[in-house]
Protein backbone atom coordinates (compact mmCIF):
# COMPACT_ATOMS: atom_id res chain seq x y z
CA UNK A 1 0.00 0.00 0.00
CA UNK A 2 1.53 3.79 -0.70
CA UNK A 3 1.52 6.01 1.56
CA UNK A 4 1.21 9.46 0.40
CA UNK A 5 3.05 12.49 2.20
CA UNK A 6 0.66 15.23 3.71
CA UNK A 7 0.75 18.11 1.50
CA UNK A 8 3.50 20.68 2.68
CA UNK A 9 2.91 24.51 3.96
CA UNK A 10 5.47 26.83 4.84
CA UNK A 11 6.35 28.34 7.80
CA UNK A 12 5.26 31.83 6.74
CA UNK A 13 1.97 30.48 5.48
CA UNK A 14 1.22 28.81 8.41
CA UNK A 15 1.50 31.73 10.50
CA UNK A 16 -0.55 33.92 8.70
CA UNK A 17 -3.56 30.65 8.96
CA UNK A 18 -3.30 30.54 12.42
CA UNK A 19 -3.26 34.56 12.86
CA UNK A 20 -6.54 34.94 10.66
CA UNK A 21 -8.22 32.20 12.19
CA UNK A 22 -7.58 34.12 15.70
CA UNK A 23 -9.50 37.27 14.08
CA UNK A 24 -6.20 39.00 12.62
CA UNK A 25 -5.30 40.12 9.14
CA UNK A 26 -8.79 41.96 8.81
CA UNK A 27 -9.31 45.50 9.53
CA UNK A 28 -10.11 46.84 12.69
CA UNK A 29 -14.17 47.76 12.64
CA UNK A 30 -13.61 51.80 11.81
CA UNK A 31 -16.47 52.21 14.94
CA UNK A 32 -16.39 50.91 18.20
CA UNK A 33 -17.85 47.13 17.89
CA UNK A 34 -20.83 46.41 19.41
CA UNK A 35 -22.18 43.32 21.06
CA UNK A 36 -22.90 40.85 17.95
CA UNK A 37 -19.08 41.71 16.63
CA UNK A 38 -18.30 41.12 20.23
CA UNK A 39 -19.79 38.05 20.46
CA UNK A 40 -18.68 36.35 17.18
CA UNK A 41 -15.00 36.90 18.05
CA UNK A 42 -15.60 34.88 21.02
CA UNK A 43 -17.71 32.68 19.47
CA UNK A 44 -14.68 32.13 17.14
CA UNK A 45 -12.24 31.98 19.78
CA UNK A 46 -14.46 29.41 21.99
CA UNK A 47 -12.51 30.88 24.96
CA UNK A 48 -11.40 34.04 26.70
CA UNK A 49 -8.36 33.26 29.66
CA UNK A 50 -9.07 35.08 33.29
CA UNK A 51 -6.66 35.97 35.66
CA UNK A 52 -6.85 38.20 38.48
CA UNK A 53 -3.24 40.36 37.99
CA UNK A 54 -4.84 43.88 37.45
CA UNK A 55 -1.79 45.57 36.93
CA UNK A 56 -2.27 46.72 33.31
CA UNK A 57 -5.82 45.50 32.53
CA UNK A 58 -8.15 42.50 33.27
CA UNK A 59 -6.86 39.11 31.13
CA UNK A 60 -10.29 38.85 29.22
CA UNK A 61 -10.51 42.19 28.20
CA UNK A 62 -7.81 42.34 25.75
CA UNK A 63 -8.14 39.52 23.23
CA UNK A 64 -11.21 41.69 22.35
CA UNK A 65 -8.97 44.99 22.53
CA UNK A 66 -6.57 43.44 20.33
CA UNK A 67 -8.67 42.32 17.65
CA UNK A 68 -11.39 44.90 17.35
CA UNK A 69 -9.65 48.00 18.60
CA UNK A 70 -11.76 50.07 21.27
CA UNK A 71 -14.82 48.69 22.81
CA UNK A 72 -17.11 49.53 25.34
CA UNK A 73 -16.32 46.66 28.23
CA UNK A 74 -19.57 46.95 29.77
CA UNK A 75 -20.60 44.93 26.67
CA UNK A 76 -18.43 42.37 27.38
CA UNK A 77 -19.50 42.34 31.28
CA UNK A 78 -22.83 42.04 29.95
CA UNK A 79 -22.35 39.08 27.93
CA UNK A 80 -20.94 37.26 30.47
CA UNK A 81 -23.68 37.98 33.15
CA UNK A 82 -23.62 41.20 34.70
CA UNK A 83 -26.74 42.61 35.33
CA UNK A 84 -28.06 40.72 32.17
CA UNK A 85 -31.19 38.71 32.19
CA UNK A 86 -30.69 34.57 32.09
CA UNK A 87 -32.33 34.13 29.08
CA UNK A 88 -29.61 36.64 26.81
CA UNK A 89 -26.70 35.44 28.55
CA UNK A 90 -23.76 34.73 26.36
CA UNK A 91 -20.91 33.35 28.10
CA UNK A 92 -20.55 31.67 31.70
CA UNK A 93 -16.85 30.79 33.82
CA UNK A 94 -15.61 27.44 33.93
CA UNK A 95 -12.41 25.79 34.11
CA UNK A 96 -11.56 25.48 30.14
CA UNK A 97 -8.42 26.41 29.26
CA UNK A 98 -7.57 27.66 32.78
CA UNK A 99 -10.26 29.80 34.61
CA UNK A 100 -12.04 31.17 31.72
CA UNK A 101 -14.97 32.28 29.73
CA UNK A 102 -16.96 30.00 27.25
CA UNK A 103 -19.85 30.54 25.08
CA UNK A 104 -23.20 29.41 27.00
CA UNK A 105 -23.80 26.76 24.72
CA UNK A 106 -20.10 25.33 25.56
CA UNK A 107 -20.71 24.71 29.02
CA UNK A 108 -21.95 21.03 28.88
CA UNK A 109 -19.35 19.79 26.68
CA UNK A 110 -17.49 20.32 29.74
CA UNK A 111 -19.61 17.46 31.75
CA UNK A 112 -17.24 15.03 31.37
CA UNK A 113 -14.72 17.16 33.43
CA UNK A 114 -17.33 17.99 36.07
CA UNK A 115 -17.79 14.12 36.43
CA UNK A 116 -13.91 13.48 36.69
CA UNK A 117 -12.66 15.62 39.44
CA UNK A 118 -10.39 12.84 40.79
CA UNK A 119 -8.63 12.83 37.68
CA UNK A 120 -8.76 16.57 36.61
CA UNK A 121 -8.86 18.80 39.68
CA UNK A 122 -6.03 19.74 42.07
CA UNK A 123 -5.32 18.43 45.69
CA UNK A 124 -7.22 20.69 47.36
CA UNK A 125 -10.40 20.50 45.46
CA UNK A 126 -10.01 16.75 45.23
CA UNK A 127 -9.32 16.58 49.26
CA UNK A 128 -12.68 18.34 50.29
CA UNK A 129 -14.97 15.75 49.27
CA UNK A 130 -12.68 13.03 51.16
CA UNK A 131 -11.98 14.51 54.34
CA UNK A 132 -15.02 17.29 54.61
CA UNK A 133 -18.34 15.85 53.02
CA UNK A 134 -20.46 17.72 55.89
CA UNK A 135 -18.58 20.92 54.64
CA UNK A 136 -19.52 20.93 50.65
CA UNK A 137 -22.98 20.05 51.72
CA UNK A 138 -23.71 22.47 54.02
CA UNK A 139 -22.34 25.27 51.97
CA UNK A 140 -24.32 23.88 49.06
CA UNK A 141 -26.89 24.08 50.87
CA UNK A 142 -26.26 27.80 51.87
CA UNK A 143 -26.07 28.39 48.06
CA UNK A 144 -29.56 26.98 47.62
CA UNK A 145 -30.71 29.41 50.26
CA UNK A 146 -28.88 32.24 49.47
CA UNK A 147 -27.55 32.36 46.45
CA UNK A 148 -25.60 33.98 44.47
CA UNK A 149 -23.15 34.08 46.80
CA UNK A 150 -19.76 35.60 47.39
CA UNK A 151 -17.31 33.25 49.23
CA UNK A 152 -17.43 35.30 52.44
CA UNK A 153 -21.09 34.08 53.33
CA UNK A 154 -19.46 30.97 54.21
CA UNK A 155 -17.92 32.14 57.46
CA UNK A 156 -15.07 30.73 57.52
CA UNK A 157 -12.06 33.30 57.75
CA UNK A 158 -9.28 33.34 55.50
CA UNK A 159 -5.91 31.95 57.01
CA UNK A 160 -2.95 33.26 57.18
CA UNK A 161 -1.16 33.40 53.62
CA UNK A 162 2.02 31.32 53.79
CA UNK A 163 5.45 31.82 51.88
CA UNK A 164 4.45 30.58 48.04
CA UNK A 165 0.85 30.37 48.62
CA UNK A 166 -1.07 31.87 45.49
CA UNK A 167 -4.74 32.02 46.35
CA UNK A 168 -4.94 31.61 50.31
CA UNK A 169 -8.20 29.48 50.27
CA UNK A 170 -10.00 29.23 53.36
CA UNK A 171 -12.32 26.31 53.54
CA UNK A 172 -15.38 27.95 52.49
CA UNK A 173 -13.83 28.69 49.41
CA UNK A 174 -12.57 25.77 48.62
CA UNK A 175 -15.81 24.14 49.19
CA UNK A 176 -17.57 26.32 46.80
CA UNK A 177 -14.75 25.51 44.22
CA UNK A 178 -15.42 22.09 44.10
CA UNK A 179 -19.00 22.40 43.82
CA UNK A 180 -17.87 24.76 41.05
CA UNK A 181 -15.69 22.57 39.53
CA UNK A 182 -18.36 19.42 40.00
CA UNK A 183 -20.87 21.83 38.23
CA UNK A 184 -23.46 21.96 40.75
CA UNK A 185 -22.75 25.65 41.18
CA UNK A 186 -21.61 28.16 38.63
CA UNK A 187 -20.17 31.53 38.50
CA UNK A 188 -23.50 34.36 38.71
CA UNK A 189 -21.04 37.03 37.89
CA UNK A 190 -18.40 39.05 39.84
CA UNK A 191 -17.84 41.85 41.84
CA UNK A 192 -14.30 43.54 41.79
CA UNK A 193 -13.56 39.94 40.50
CA UNK A 194 -15.05 37.66 43.04
CA UNK A 195 -16.72 35.10 41.99
CA UNK A 196 -20.58 34.98 42.93
CA UNK A 197 -22.03 31.64 43.14
CA UNK A 198 -25.39 30.26 42.31
CA UNK A 199 -27.11 26.90 41.21
CA UNK A 200 -27.76 26.53 37.53
CA UNK A 201 -30.88 26.89 36.91
CA UNK A 202 -30.98 30.29 38.22
CA UNK A 203 -27.59 31.44 36.13
CA UNK A 204 -27.81 29.39 32.96
CA UNK A 205 -30.64 29.44 30.18
CA UNK A 206 -33.06 26.80 30.78
CA UNK A 207 -32.28 25.27 27.45
CA UNK A 208 -28.71 24.86 28.37
CA UNK A 209 -29.12 22.96 32.02
CA UNK A 210 -32.18 20.68 30.26
CA UNK A 211 -29.32 19.68 27.38
CA UNK A 212 -28.30 15.70 27.68
CA UNK A 213 -25.10 15.27 29.03
CA UNK A 214 -22.81 14.75 25.59
CA UNK A 215 -21.01 11.31 25.32
CA UNK A 216 -17.50 11.90 26.87
CA UNK A 217 -15.68 11.24 23.50
CA UNK A 218 -17.91 13.03 21.38
CA UNK A 219 -17.71 16.30 23.85
CA UNK A 220 -13.96 16.28 23.38
CA UNK A 221 -14.26 15.93 19.54
CA UNK A 222 -16.48 18.69 19.74
CA UNK A 223 -13.70 20.88 21.66
CA UNK A 224 -11.21 19.54 19.08
CA UNK A 225 -13.02 21.40 16.57
CA UNK A 226 -13.33 24.29 18.10
CA UNK A 227 -9.42 24.48 18.87
CA UNK A 228 -8.87 23.64 15.09
CA UNK A 229 -11.36 26.51 13.83
CA UNK A 230 -9.76 28.71 16.19
CA UNK A 231 -6.34 27.81 16.02
CA UNK A 232 -6.47 27.07 12.36
CA UNK A 233 -3.04 25.03 11.59
CA UNK A 234 -1.56 22.98 14.70
CA UNK A 235 0.00 19.73 16.23
CA UNK A 236 -1.84 17.57 18.22
CA UNK A 237 -0.45 19.17 21.35
CA UNK A 238 -1.64 22.40 20.64
CA UNK A 239 -5.27 21.45 19.82
CA UNK A 240 -5.13 19.40 23.10
CA UNK A 241 -3.77 22.30 25.21
CA UNK A 242 -6.68 24.63 24.27
CA UNK A 243 -8.93 23.29 26.37
CA UNK A 244 -6.69 21.08 28.18
CA UNK A 245 -7.61 17.52 27.33
CA UNK A 246 -5.63 14.75 29.05
CA UNK A 247 -3.13 13.84 26.82
CA UNK A 248 -3.89 10.46 26.11
CA UNK A 249 -7.93 11.70 25.08
CA UNK A 250 -6.21 14.94 22.95
CA UNK A 251 -4.71 11.88 20.82
CA UNK A 252 -7.04 9.61 20.41
CA UNK A 253 -9.50 12.49 19.49
CA UNK A 254 -7.35 14.29 16.91
CA UNK A 255 -6.51 10.71 15.34
CA UNK A 256 -10.18 10.25 15.32
CA UNK A 257 -10.90 14.12 13.59
CA UNK A 258 -7.97 13.22 11.02
CA UNK A 259 -9.49 9.97 10.27
CA UNK A 260 -12.61 11.44 9.53
CA UNK A 261 -11.45 13.72 6.78
CA UNK A 262 -12.33 16.51 9.69
CA UNK A 263 -8.96 17.39 10.38
CA UNK A 264 -5.88 17.67 7.49
CA UNK A 265 -2.62 16.54 7.97
CA UNK A 266 -0.03 18.80 6.79
CA UNK A 267 3.84 19.30 6.95
CA UNK A 268 4.54 22.43 8.41
CA UNK A 269 8.65 23.38 7.01
CA UNK A 270 10.69 23.66 10.41
CA UNK A 271 8.08 22.13 12.54
CA UNK A 272 9.49 18.72 13.37
CA UNK A 273 5.84 17.49 14.04
CA UNK A 274 2.74 16.29 12.39
CA UNK A 275 0.48 19.14 12.12
CA UNK A 276 -3.42 19.40 11.27
CA UNK A 277 -5.03 22.31 8.72
CA UNK A 278 -8.21 23.39 9.75
CA UNK A 279 -10.31 22.59 6.14
CA UNK A 280 -12.55 25.59 5.97
CA UNK A 281 -9.21 28.06 7.51
CA UNK A 282 -8.71 31.11 5.53
CA UNK A 283 -5.17 31.01 3.81
CA UNK A 284 -4.26 34.88 3.56
CA UNK A 285 -1.30 36.32 1.56
CA UNK A 286 -0.38 38.70 3.87
CA UNK A 287 -1.38 39.76 7.37
CA UNK A 288 -1.37 42.90 8.19
CA UNK A 289 -2.25 43.07 12.37
CA UNK A 290 -0.79 45.44 14.92
CA UNK A 291 -1.85 44.44 18.94
CA UNK A 292 -0.33 43.84 21.90
CA UNK A 293 -1.36 40.66 23.15
CA UNK A 294 -1.96 39.81 26.71
CA UNK A 295 0.16 37.13 28.23
CA UNK A 296 -3.04 34.86 28.27
CA UNK A 297 -3.92 35.55 24.41
CA UNK A 298 -4.63 32.49 22.75
CA UNK A 299 -2.07 33.47 19.91
CA UNK A 300 1.16 33.25 22.67
CA UNK A 301 -1.07 31.10 25.97
CA UNK A 302 1.18 27.38 24.74
CA UNK A 303 4.93 28.66 24.95
CA UNK A 304 6.22 25.76 22.69
CA UNK A 305 3.48 26.96 20.03
CA UNK A 306 4.49 30.83 20.17
CA UNK A 307 8.03 29.61 19.45
CA UNK A 308 7.50 27.20 16.44
CA UNK A 309 5.22 30.46 15.01
CA UNK A 310 7.11 33.35 15.61
CA UNK A 311 10.57 32.12 16.88
CA UNK A 312 9.66 33.92 19.84
CA UNK A 313 10.65 33.06 23.28
CA UNK A 314 8.19 34.02 25.75
CA UNK A 315 8.19 33.42 30.10
CA UNK A 316 5.68 35.39 31.97
CA UNK A 317 7.57 36.72 34.97
CA UNK A 318 5.17 37.97 37.50
CA UNK A 319 5.93 34.91 39.97
CA UNK A 320 9.89 35.41 38.96
CA UNK A 321 11.91 37.42 41.66
CA UNK A 322 12.35 40.92 40.77
CA UNK A 323 15.71 41.09 40.52
CA UNK A 324 15.69 37.65 38.34
CA UNK A 325 13.38 39.23 35.53
CA UNK A 326 14.46 39.73 32.11
CA UNK A 327 11.75 41.82 30.67
CA UNK A 328 9.35 43.08 33.49
CA UNK A 329 6.73 41.94 35.43
CA UNK A 330 3.60 41.87 32.99
CA UNK A 331 5.27 41.87 29.52
CA UNK A 332 3.03 42.05 26.52
CA UNK A 333 4.30 40.89 23.11
CA UNK A 334 3.61 43.39 20.26
CA UNK A 335 2.30 41.82 16.78
CA UNK A 336 3.29 43.60 13.69
CA UNK A 337 2.13 42.38 10.05
CA UNK A 338 2.45 38.87 11.02
CA UNK A 339 5.40 38.57 13.02
CA UNK A 340 6.10 39.21 16.85
CA UNK A 341 8.47 42.24 16.79
CA UNK A 342 8.80 43.53 20.43
CA UNK A 343 8.15 43.30 23.58
CA UNK A 344 6.61 45.37 26.85
CA UNK A 345 6.51 45.60 30.37
CA UNK A 346 3.05 48.04 31.15
CA UNK A 347 1.21 49.34 33.91
CA UNK A 348 -1.53 51.32 34.39
CA UNK A 349 -0.98 54.43 36.88
CA UNK A 350 -4.36 54.81 37.14
CA UNK A 351 -4.20 57.35 40.49
CA UNK A 352 -2.01 59.70 37.63
CA UNK A 353 -3.97 58.45 34.49
CA UNK A 354 -0.79 57.74 32.52
CA UNK A 355 0.33 53.75 30.89
CA UNK A 356 3.77 53.25 32.36
CA UNK A 357 5.91 51.82 29.99
CA UNK A 358 8.56 50.17 32.30
CA UNK A 359 10.59 48.02 30.01
CA UNK A 360 10.65 47.99 25.86
CA UNK A 361 12.90 45.53 24.42
CA UNK A 362 12.57 44.61 20.72
CA UNK A 363 13.12 41.41 18.76
CA UNK A 364 16.16 40.30 16.76
CA UNK A 365 16.68 42.43 12.96
CA UNK A 366 13.58 44.80 13.24
CA UNK A 367 13.75 48.09 12.90
CA UNK A 368 13.95 50.07 15.96
CA UNK A 369 12.03 53.49 14.37
CA UNK A 370 9.60 51.69 12.23
CA UNK A 371 8.69 49.16 15.50
CA UNK A 372 8.88 52.41 18.10
CA UNK A 373 6.00 54.34 15.60
CA UNK A 374 3.63 51.77 15.31
CA UNK A 375 4.08 50.66 19.00
CA UNK A 376 3.79 54.26 19.98
CA UNK A 377 0.60 54.57 18.47
CA UNK A 378 -1.06 51.42 19.47
CA UNK A 379 0.20 52.76 23.18
CA UNK A 380 -1.63 56.10 22.70
CA UNK A 381 -4.83 54.05 21.72
CA UNK A 382 -4.24 51.31 24.51
CA UNK A 383 -3.94 54.21 26.95
CA UNK A 384 -7.28 56.19 25.27
CA UNK A 385 -9.33 53.09 25.62
CA UNK A 386 -8.17 52.05 29.47
CA UNK A 387 -9.23 56.20 29.96
CA UNK A 388 -5.68 57.08 30.45
CA UNK A 389 -4.03 60.81 29.52
CA UNK A 390 -0.29 59.92 28.82
CA UNK A 391 2.13 57.66 27.61
CA UNK A 392 5.17 57.48 30.23
CA UNK A 393 8.54 55.30 28.53
CA UNK A 394 10.79 54.65 31.08
CA UNK A 395 14.42 53.87 29.91
CA UNK A 396 15.05 49.85 30.28
CA UNK A 397 15.31 48.12 27.41
CA UNK A 398 17.26 48.12 24.04
CA UNK A 399 13.30 49.55 22.07
CA UNK A 400 13.08 52.53 25.08
CA UNK A 401 15.33 55.09 23.43
CA UNK A 402 13.56 55.03 19.96
CA UNK A 403 10.06 54.56 21.69
CA UNK A 404 10.50 57.51 23.95
CA UNK A 405 11.24 59.55 20.63
CA UNK A 406 8.37 57.68 18.44
CA UNK A 407 6.01 58.76 21.98
CA UNK A 408 6.88 62.57 22.09
CA UNK A 409 6.40 63.25 18.68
Amino acid sequence: MTTVAPPKLSAAAARRIALAAQGFGRPRPATPPGTRQIRELVTRLGVLQLDSVNVFSRAHYMPVFSRLGPYDRALLDRLSGHDTPRPTRRLVEYWAHEASLIPVQSHPLFRWRMSDVDAEAWGSIRRVIREHPELVADTLALVVEQGPIRASATGIPRPKRQPGDMWNWHDGKIALEYLFYTGQVVAAGRVNFERLYDLPERVLPPEIVAMPTPDPTEAQRELVRIAAAALGVATEPDLGDYFRLPRADSKARVAELAAAGELVEVDVAGWGAPAYLWPAARRPRRIEARALLSPFDPVVWFRQRAERLFGFRYRIEIYVPAPKRVHGYYVLPFLLGDALVARVDLKSDRQNGSLLVQSAFAEHDVDHAHVAAELAAELRLTAAWLGLDDVVVRGRGDLAPALQRAVRS
